[in-house]
């Protein structure tokens, strides 16, 4: 750990070499202020560091800023010095490639984020506003020390766009898709909002799956077992391994969050005769699902949707839950109701030239941004747009 007393706001700031130096009570009763998410959570990125998922080894080199005052934690972000930029979902390898032509070094680059989640939410953890705008501006004077090429911080939530804004970062957009509970009772009554076409396609992709013979059973929290966290793993590990990649997270970042963070998630397990060919992972809190894990042993029509959102979806609607995210891209998920919704980042470049050309960039980037926005609107799956 090291420690930098900042005469500029009176804070003194202490910058942690692992996520396990951090006070975890504090640094989660500022995220409770900030709203919550289960991702943003200490166990959950310290299970990430600690299991060798995402550290200095893999790319992801923790410096976690944090600001303090009289003896009290005022404000803390994770932040990364990235070899990479893999497992981050906002695609920044144009930048990378540009500084490479031109002789310029990009890597290492300062990243706040959670590691391989693109979910969005509160990033900067701050008791006021006033805290969460001395910490970019002291997370920013920490990169120019460290003379790292670059600052981004992904996903933030509307308080941490507001801080990055007057600081003078500049904001990038991208799209994911998420569904709205409209309060149906039921999931046939979700169905009944949809349009004739895609109504139909829904059924006839559930039809698939019942009629190979498979069903479905799920469990929450504490009812997961250890059975089914090594049968989930043997699915997750077997589809990056099908794709020619080891998987981002470890059989023990799993096993770390069934000890602590049990109720933050959901698994559905497909069966066939008896035996489980294949499961999906949410993750769960606040009235939210996220769409997180999936992989199978058997390939099945159409088992895909029916693990990843038809059951997702049906559980949402039978507990009350307000929202689900499927996660980074995918424009086939508006087939299954799930609506475009604008993300945002923010970056600093420390080269003047890079930074001025980026900021052209965006502004042009932005404007297909909402042009594509307008086209997705266009092709609501809703029988009256929601």
């Amino acid at each position: 750990m090291s420690v930098v007393q900042s005469s500029s706001n009176d804070y003194v700031t202490r910058v942690l070499r692992t996520p396990s130096e951090a006070d975890a009570p504090a640094w989660n009763a500022l995220l409770a202020k900030a709203g919550g998410s289960p991702f943003m959570r200490h166990e959950y990125l310290d299970a990430m560091h600690a299991s060798g998922s995402a550290d200095a080894r893999t790319g992801w080199d923790p410096h976690f800023v944090t600001l303090w005052r009289d003896g009290e934690l005022h404000a803390a972000c994770p932040l990364y010095l990235k070899s990479h930029s893999y497992g981050e979902y906002v695609f920044d390898w144009a930048w990378a490639n540009a500084y490479e032509q031109h002789g310029e070094r990009y890597y290492p680059k300062a990243l706040t984020a959670v590691p391989y989640t693109p979910v969005p939410g509160p990033r900067l953890l701050a008791v006021d506003a006033a805290a969460r705008l001395a910490l970019v501006q002291e997370v920013r004077a920490w990169c120019m020390k460290k003379k790292v090429s670059s600052f981004h911080l992904l996903f933030a939530n509307d308080d941490d766009v507001a801080a990055c804004d007057e600081a003078g970062l500049m904001l990038r957009h991208t799209v994911q898709f998420h569904w709205l509970n409209d309060g149906w009772p039921d999931f046939d009554a979700f169905l009944a909002s949809l349009t004739q076409e895609k109504r139909k396609k829904i059924r006839q992709e559930r039809r698939k799956v019942a009629d190979a013979g498979v069903s479905f059973r799920h469990a929450e929290g504490a009812a997961i077992t250890q059975a089914d966290w090594d049968f989930f793993y043997r699915c997750y590990e077997r589809t990056y391994l099908e794709h020619g990649n080891a998987p981002y997270l470890t059989r023990d970042f799993f096993r770390r969050m069934a000890a602590a963070m049990p109720e933050n998630w959901l698994l559905f397990v497909a069966e066939r005769e008896g035996a489980p060919i294949a499961s999906s992972l949410i993750g769960i809190g606040d009235g939210v699902a996220y769409g997180r894990y999936w992989g199978a042993l058997e390939r099945v029509d159409c088992l895909h949707f029916e693990a990843c959102y038809y059951q997702p979806l049906a559980w949402c609607i039978a507990n009350g839950y307000q929202r689900f995210e499927g996660g980074a891209q995918g424009e086939h998920k508006m087939a299954r109701a799930l609506m475009p919704v604008k993300t945002t980042s923010a970056h600093w470049l420390a080269h003047p030239a890079f930074a001025d050309a980026v900021e052209k960039f965006l502004a042009r980037e932005d404007k297909g941004i909402e042009a594509y926005m307008e086209h997705l609107d266009e092709r609501s799956p809703f029988r009256h747009p929601t």
